[in-house]
């Protein structure tokens, strides 16, 4: 097995296994395991913890951003529908089997307050995605404070919809947007 293939497995087994048991439930050990690689080389690869932590969320990251992104641009060219096209993405995203919320918030609640690391990559992500709401919302012609306004519906969205198990939660967030929008543009 490659350097590149052991880090893509490690880094596979930890995202599954953080993203549904927690970060600080899932040790070492455990995570060798589900990766099938020896302890020699996951600390060879990742010398700490925090290092896989970080890294998973690092592609996490990526990935949120390239599948947003895809769901955005697969909603054509009006500039509303892209910005109604997240809500979307959340709703598909809050019906898959294995939902949990948001690996960057469970991140931060578990880790945030006694991690920098972490706290700063989760600082970041949030805010690459208020920065690509604001992008959709100056294509659309709309006041760049809404933004926030949508942010928060998309962030909000994401916790309710992991606490009350109920993908619903996103045409809810869908329909305050729509209102939201149908003023700023007004």
């Amino acid at each position: 097995m490659t350097e590149d293939d052991a880090r893509e497995r490690i880094l596979s087994a930890a995202e599954e296994l953080y993203y549904r048991k927690g970060y600080a439930a899932v040790g070492m050990d455990e995570l060798r395991a589900a990766a099938g690689v020896s302890l020699r080389r996951l600390y060879a690869l990742f010398p700490a913890k925090n290092d896989i932590v970080a890294a998973v969320l690092q592609r996490k990251h990526r990935e949120w951003e390239s599948s947003l992104a895809a769901a955005v641009a697969d909603a054509g060219t009006d500039p509303r529908a892209r910005l109604l096209a997240v809500y979307g993405y959340l709703e598909d995203w809050f019906c898959t089997g294995d939902f949990r919320g948001c690996a960057f918030i469970n991140a931060f609640g578990e880790l945030g307050g006694t991690n920098p690391e972490v706290a700063t990559i989760v600082r970041e992500h949030k805010a690459s995605f208020q920065a690509y709401m604001t992008g959709l919302v100056v294509e659309a012609g709309a006041p760049a404070s809404l933004a926030a306004q949508l942010s928060i519906l998309a962030e909000g969205a994401q916790s309710t919809a992991a606490i009350s198990a109920d993908p619903q939660v996103a045409v809810q967030a869908r329909g305050a947007a729509e209102v939201l929008i149908d003023a700023a543009m007004a």
